[in-house]
């Protein structure tokens, strides 16, 4: 296979390496709805494709491309991570008379050897034309619209294709999306909180308290100084402070599947860490030392990849994103990142070492050591970007704008930028885009979606109206709602990025664009304002009010009134639906509303048994056909009242 430079991609031009696409499948298929499936790949290469047209009369000329790096199949279904809201729905597909295109990337996502372009977009290009000449042999001579999509790494593909194609596709949603010196701060700066304000029991609870809906709004107090700074930091750094409601099971998150790169491309880091001025390991007021372990051990057995070590013995402890670190035998000297640890088997992640993981054997001797992973917990400090505009990181300077902390000699975040979407970000795009980011994201904080705005802006200048507009949506976060207590907080924001595949595909194809998100940018927060006619975007706005207010007080066996007012904002359709949580358990019961309006107003009543402090829920939903059967391009949002029973 050629391994080219920066390659760009365009609609006339010809992949040496994909050149020769094949078709192994082409069925009638009836599930989950009718459509016809061609899959193939191109000759010499692992690159597969999928492709799923409807039936003649619902197709409308256009495709929907979905993409996400880690995809290891072409085939609609689950990632091998959990990022539900990624996986395309055939159904709505098809229902907005488009056809699907997904590829494997070519199986070929951070190989070291290779042009990253290629899993960022040479092979989603080269599938998305052929699936035009499929089409016309399908439907009959015509050129379909395409627009291709893809959330937080695949956010990154969806821009990269943006800045380095043109004429392959016509627009472009990507959502979730992280800035260019995201990785691996974004999650360090969370680890670094997590650590600090674990030390002290209750702490995190009374932080959570304090931002919840009717609670004292100031999550300082009481803090000591260290504490103090540590929420400082990660919230200027854009952690929403609504997120800490996830507090008792938080983790580092996605921070495995990237934090393998670290050690590799600075590997004197851990060692500096502990021995030098200026980083956290050898201030003498912090706790972070009395956190360091190491233990010894000796390998008992080894399966993989993915490479699984049984060690002799272990003790109890928290080895999650420790390293082990080999002592004796041919991968003497590695120190491999620990993804997690079941008892006294360690789990290394995906992405290391390959050679010295596949060197391991029973007998090594090997240490499981923390000290890397409570070193990475800081390493945003050192990571401060060259130019002010990455905003969150400005925290780390002085007022000269010259860092307070020693810088390291590589930055992570543009070789992980590059890895993903083939390039660092520009704002340089070739069609439009509608982009589309979630307030209550912990692993990409909101504000750099207005970060990457303001790249556009500068780039196209005065070109940006007619190429870029940007949602925010309150109260989702980067992934689809798992469990009952994230369905109490958050909803969903597929139905968002529904309606924006199909509002971008009528801003392409009719000129007519969607309406944006009023904001402001507060120290590295988002802020939009509490109306839906001023906040403009796609989502309902919904206020809750028990006995008036935020908070209520009653007794046991008294019944409280709710009251609600839902309103859409203006163009985007009318509220279909509203379900009730009085008691907060993540169980929903549908309210009656009506005939679907643009503004509803909506009372309730609930008596609580026992004493305790509730959350009553109410999640609303809007639609832009003002359809409430559809299950499609159903936009979410939820409001929250406390309820203090005596």
């Amino acid at each position: 296979m050629v391994t080219q430079p920066q390659v760009r991609v365009t609609a006339d031009s010809v992949d040496p390496d994909y050149a020769e696409p094949f078709v192994d499948i082409d069925d009638q298929r009836t599930e989950p709805v009718p459509h016809r499936y061609v899959s193939g790949g191109f000759k010499g290469t692992d690159a597969r494709f999928s492709f799923y047209f409807p039936p003649q009369e619902q197709y409308q000329g256009r495709f929907f491309h979905n993409t996400y790096p880690m995809a290891v199949s072409s085939d609609i279904g689950p990632f091998p991570i959990q990022f539900d809201v990624a996986v395309g729905d055939l159904g709505f597909t098809l229902d907005s008379g488009a056809y699907y295109v997904q590829t494997n990337n070519g199986l070929v996502f951070r190989n070291p050897g290779l042009d990253p372009a290629i899993a960022a977009y040479r092979v989603n290009a080269a599938a998305a034309k052929f699936s035009r000449k499929v089409a016309a042999d399908i439907y009959g001579e015509h050129r379909p619209w395409g627009y291709l999509f893809g959330g937080s790494g695949g956010a990154y593909q969806t821009l990269g294709a943006a800045e380095n194609t043109s004429g392959v596709w016509d627009g472009f949603v990507p959502f979730v999306p992280g800035c260019d010196h995201a990785i691996p701060s974004m999650f360090t700066v969370r680890m670094h909180a997590l650590r600090v304000l674990r030390q002290r029991p209750d702490v995190f609870a009374a932080i959570a308290d304090a931002v919840e809906v009717g609670g004292s709004g100031d999550p300082y107090a009481g803090l000591t100084e260290e504490e103090a700074g540590a929420l400082r930091e990660v919230t200027l750094m854009g952690y929403p402070p609504r997120g800490w409601y996830r507090h008792e099971t938080l983790d580092s998150g996605y921070f495995a599947n990237i934090s393998g790169m670290i050690p590799m491309i600075d590997p004197t880091y851990a060692d500096d860490f502990w021995s030098k001025p200026g980083y956290l390991g050898t201030d003498p007021e912090s706790a972070i030392g009395k956190a360091r372990f190491r233990f010894d051990s000796t390998v008992a057995e080894v399966s993989g990849p993915p490479y699984v070590i049984e060690l002799a013995d272990l003790p109890d402890g928290n080895g999650q994103d420790a390293h082990l670190v080999v002592l004796s035998g041919e991968s003497a000297g590695a120190s491999l990142p620990i993804n997690r640890v079941d008892g006294k088997t360690v789990r290394l992640i995906a992405v290391l070492d390959e050679a010295k993981a596949a060197g391991i054997r029973a007998g090594d001797k090997v240490r499981i050591d923390n000290s890397w992973a409570l070193a990475l917990q800081s390493y945003h400090r050192h990571q401060v970007p060259p130019t002010q505009d990455y905003y969150g990181w400005n925290q780390f300077r002085d007022a000269s704008g010259t860092p307070i902390y020693p810088q390291r000699p590589v930055q992570i975040g543009p070789t992980g930028t590059s890895n993903a979407a083939g390039s660092v970000l520009k704002g340089a795009i070739n069609g439009k885009v509608l982009m589309l980011s979630a307030m209550m994201d912990i692993d990409a904080y909101a504000w750099q979606a207005d970060w990457y705005r303001d790249r556009v802006k500068e780039t196209l200048g005065d070109g940006f109206d007619d190429n870029f507009a940007l949602w925010f949506v309150d109260r989702a976060h980067h992934e689809n709602p798992l469990d009952a207590l994230q369905r109490t907080q958050v909803a969903s924001f597929s139905g968002a990025l529904q309606q924006a595949l199909r509002d971008l595909a009528t801003w392409v194809e009719t000129g007519r664009k969607p309406s944006e998100t009023q904001y402001t940018v507060t120290d590295s927060q988002i802020v939009v304002p509490p109306s839906a006619a001023a906040r403009g975007g796609v989502q309902p706005v919904v206020e809750l009010r028990a006995k008036g207010g935020e908070r209520a007080e009653v007794a046991a066996g008294e019944a409280v009134g709710l009251t609600a007012s839902i309103e859409a904002p203006p163009g985007t359709g009318k509220i279909v639906a509203a379900e009730w949580d009085f008691e907060g358990t993540g169980t929903f019961t549908a309210a009656t509303i009506g005939a679907p309006q643009e503004r509803i107003e909506l009372t309730a009543r609930h008596a609580y048994a026992r004493p305790g402090t509730y959350f009553a829920v109410l999640r609303v939903a809007a639609q832009r056909e003002s359809d409430p059967s559809t299950p499609y391009a159903r936009v979410l949002n939820l409001a929250r009242a406390r309820i203090v029973v005596r």
